[in-house]
């Protein structure tokens, strides 16, 4: 039966979109008034822009500590998990070449509903996610600046969240009549930021972090100027972030010691995997390319390519560096924030450690950059079909970027970076962003289950029926056999972030508690479903393979971080029933 005005499933139908483009929505000629200028050459260089950034030259240590030189491994396993995604964002770009990315996507194939849901998620990928980058980002380039000599004022730096909580717990421990050496560093520096900033009103203390802001405004700035410029800036910082990673490769290959390779996976499987969440988060991003499909000059040919080709050329990037570091020092020693500065400071490198950290000050930068340039977008293909207001499809007309969305972007980023702690939202970046990848799979799953579309570019079809029945019996003897090896802790950490129930192997206490098993269970009944419903109607295996991983480590991510999701996801259905579903064109339109 077809949808109603009143249906929350309506779906937009593709030929519509194709029939009406967005030029005829906006006046403006043209595409929506966004100027074509990317080519593949430069939509690869958006996507490495975004996916080298945090991941090598932060997270990739935390996981080598774990998993020692076989965490080069869990990045080939990662960039085929996220691979099966890409293929689906590919040819949802061939078919579909709008701005929206996963928000038009899920609009085709799950409704109305759901289409809002994803792009109220994906704000946690984009605007939310980059607020942990700004934050990052200063905390190179102060780091880069006390290097040369130059020392900004500590309350200058911070967010007055992590100032206030530093001074408080300090506070503490001076009133108990504890040594500050009791405290963290993290501490100590909350506390001396926070006791030497400017006093204001109410004993509040004006304490920002600047640089984080500024960085925020200066990328904002030129991504409003134009898409043109914004890839230019992208292709120069890309070519240096590569020519700074092939020096740390050629050079560190000299100082790498096969001995440090060995045990190869020291903690077995389980260390390794246990930095999936990780190694995960230095992937995110590729997707951004496609939301800007309606700059491409030929989307339906170069958005599937330029999401391989960055896929490929960033994993490659990955596993060589991944080699080069546990080469160069014990696995063991890179529990630290800055890895790759590290190792060559261990070496006796100074220089080029230094040189290092500059080149993560614009790696940094390049990773603003693009997800600079999708959110905006997301918004103004969200408010061409009514489900925000007018202003936010408002272009600029000399500059034929989405004005009003830039700048509310910026400020969306911009304004928290001040004040926020950047653990507040790392985890929430990667649901929001694991949440579109497994509705992009879903949806190739329902608008081309059999791969028979038309489409420039098309998702391998492979009979899932016998396929995937293999891929359960070697999931269940993997988890059977790694998870609990030893009856020793391991998927649940010290703050509760994972679900199983381990019995420790000198106490045999068993840590957790029912709720931390909730995302576990309902992926295991949701792949159960799953895998009936794709031996019953044959479906398309990738696609499937896909939708199971991302829900596998969505679970990965722990009860707490999902409880502070459903209440976002709350806050976004308020305003969708408030405001969306009573503007709505497509309610509008359908009789």
């Amino acid at each position: 039966m077809p949808p109603t005005n009143s249906s929350l499933f309506r779906r937009k139908s593709i030929a519509a979109i194709l029939a009406n483009p967005p030029a005829d929505a906006d006046g403006h000629g043209g595409t929506g008034g966004l100027a074509r200028h990317l080519t593949v050459r430069d939509l690869t260089g958006l996507g490495i822009a975004a996916i080298i950034g945090a991941g090598i030259f932060s997270t990739i240590g935390q996981a080598s500590l774990n998993g020692g030189p076989a965490v080069s491994l869990l990045f080939i396993f990662t960039a085929v998990a996220c691979a099966f995604s890409a293929l689906c964002y590919a040819q949802f770009a061939a078919t579909i070449p709008v701005s929206g990315s996963a928000y038009t996507y899920a609009y085709t194939s799950f409704g109305e509903l759901a289409a809002w849901i994803i792009g109220w998620a994906l704000i946690m990928e984009y605007a939310v996610g980059n607020i942990v980058v700004a934050i990052s980002w200063s905390d190179y380039f102060t780091g880069l600046l006390d290097g040369v000599g130059l020392h900004l004022p500590r309350w200058l730096t911070m967010g007055t969240q992590s100032a206030h909580t530093g001074y408080q717990a300090v506070l503490s421990l001076m009133q108990a009549g504890q040594p500050l050496a009791a405290a963290s560093p993290a501490q100590l520096e909350g506390y001396y930021a926070w006791a030497q900033a400017p006093e204001l009103l109410g004993g509040y203390r004006l304490v920002v972090d600047l640089p984080a802001f500024l960085i925020t405004v200066a990328i904002t700035a030129l991504v409003y100027v134009g898409i043109k410029e914004s890839k230019n800036a992208s292709n120069l910082l890309v070519i240096l972030k590569l020519i700074i990673v092939a020096v740390v490769i050629v050079v560190g290959a000299f100082y790498v010691k096969p001995a440090n390779w060995s045990p190869f996976a020291p903690n077995g499987l389980g260390g390794v995997l246990k930095g999936v969440s990780a190694v995960f988060f230095a992937y995110i991003g590729f997707d951004a390319i496609s939301t800007t499909a309606e700059e491409c000059k030929n989307p339906q040919r170069d958005l599937p390519r330029a999401m391989m080709f960055a896929l490929i050329i960033c994993t490659l990037l990955y596993v060589v560096i991944t080699l080069v570091l546990t080469g160069m020092v014990s696995y063991k020693e890179l529990g630290v924030g800055d890895p790759l500065s590290f190792v060559f400071a261990k070496v006796g490198l100074s220089k080029l450690s230094a040189l290092v950290a500059v080149s993560a000050v614009f790696a940094m930068a390049s990773v603003l950059l693009v997800f600079q340039l999708g959110q905006p977008r997301i918004w103004l293909t969200m408010s061409r079909d009514g489900l925000l207001p007018p202003v936010f499809a408002k272009v600029h007309p000399k500059f034929h970027t989405p004005s009003f969305s830039t700048i509310v972007t910026g400020i969306f980023v911009g304004v928290p970076a001040l004040f926020l702690n950047m653990d507040l939202v790392v985890d929430l970046t990667s649901i929001g962003t694991l949440f579109a990848f497994a509705l992009v799979c879903g949806g190739i799953l329902i608008l081309d289950p059999y791969g028979k579309s038309d489409a420039r570019f098309r998702v391998p079809y492979l009979n899932g029926r016998w396929l995937i029945l293999v891929v359960l019996v070697a999931a269940i003897y993997l988890i059977k056999t790694y998870n609990v090896e030893g009856n020793r802790e391991f998927w649940l950490d010290a703050s509760g972030q994972h679900g199983w129930l381990i019995a420790d192997e000198l106490t045999g206490k068993v840590t957790g508690g029912f709720a931390h098993q909730i995302p576990t269970m309902v992926f295991l009944l949701a792949s159960l479903a799953l895998v009936v419903v794709t031996f019953q109607k044959k479906l398309s295996l990738l696609p499937v393979l896909g939708l199971l991983t991302n829900l596998y480590l969505m679970t990965q991510l722990g009860i707490n971080n999902w409880t502070m999701f459903l209440i976002w996801l709350l806050i976004g259905l308020a305003i969708y029933f408030g405001y969306g579903y009573k503007h709505s064109k497509l309610g509008k339109a359908v009789a």
